[in-house]
């Protein structure tokens, strides 16, 4: 059912959880791909990775975002989907968020953990106002219509990604994505999600150093539409 879906997998100092990860997508069946990037120096996880004989790529350079358009440039599948490494994602959404963008004719559905009936066990009150305030900058000044802008749990179209020039190597690459799209006119919305407590390991964002990053991401993208 899946094999024109790619799971899009930021793997950074994840050895603990990536078993977890691996063994949950596949008991599920998805019948999806399995596409790491992570960097050449973290062999620890590159050694999971190798045992579950998953493919996995190196990034050039450091950074979430780095890995990420790394990784969108060599998919090949017609759909892909950023998919954390640290099990607070739930894979049984992923079957859900496929059918709307399908279903709604769009190139992103962006999971969200603050409409009704949605939930995080892993935000804090910091995080949480963080967003509510990106969020809020993203729709009043780029008109997103989105309810969770940080979350980079997104479902979409692989050509539509790979047309965007995404170039964000840090976590300003949250904002870019949905930004980028709208101003090519690219049709998204959200879809309900509850985020998981991560299996293990720790949290790699600091909400003050990458609040200023996302903040400035906006700021360049406000003026150079």
């Amino acid at each position: 059912m899946n094999k024109d879906l790619t799971l899009l997998i930021p793997a950074k100092n994840e050895k603990e959880s990536l078993p977890f990860v691996i063994r949950e997508i596949e008991k599920l069946k998805l019948n999806c791909k399995f596409l790491f990037v992570v960097e050449k120096t973290d062999t620890h996880t590159i050694k999971v990775i190798k045992k579950y004989k998953k493919e996995l790529i190196f990034q050039a350079k450091k950074g979430y975002g780095d890995a990420l358009v790394t990784g969108i440039k060599k998919i090949k599948t017609k759909y892909f989907c950023i998919f954390n490494a640290d099990g607070s994602f739930n894979p049984r959404e992923l079957k859900k968020m496929k059918n709307l963008l399908i279903q709604r004719k769009h190139e992103f559905i962006f999971a969200s953990r603050y409409e009704k009936n949605c939930s995080s066990e892993d935000d804090t009150i910091i995080t949480s106002i963080g967003n509510y305030f990106f969020t809020k900058i993203g729709n009043i000044f780029f008109r997103l219509s989105i309810s969770d802008i940080l979350y980079t749990y997104v479902l979409g179209k692989t050509k539509s990604a790979q047309k965007l020039n995404l170039k964000e190597k840090k976590f300003g690459f949250c904002v870019e994505l949905p930004i980028k799209a709208k101003f090519k006119k690219m049709k998204i919305s959200t879809s309900k999600s509850h985020e998981r407590k991560r299996y293990s390991g720790v949290k790699k964002v600091n909400a003050f150093k990458d609040g200023i990053l996302i903040l400035v991401t906006m700021i360049k993208l406000f003026f150079n539409k």
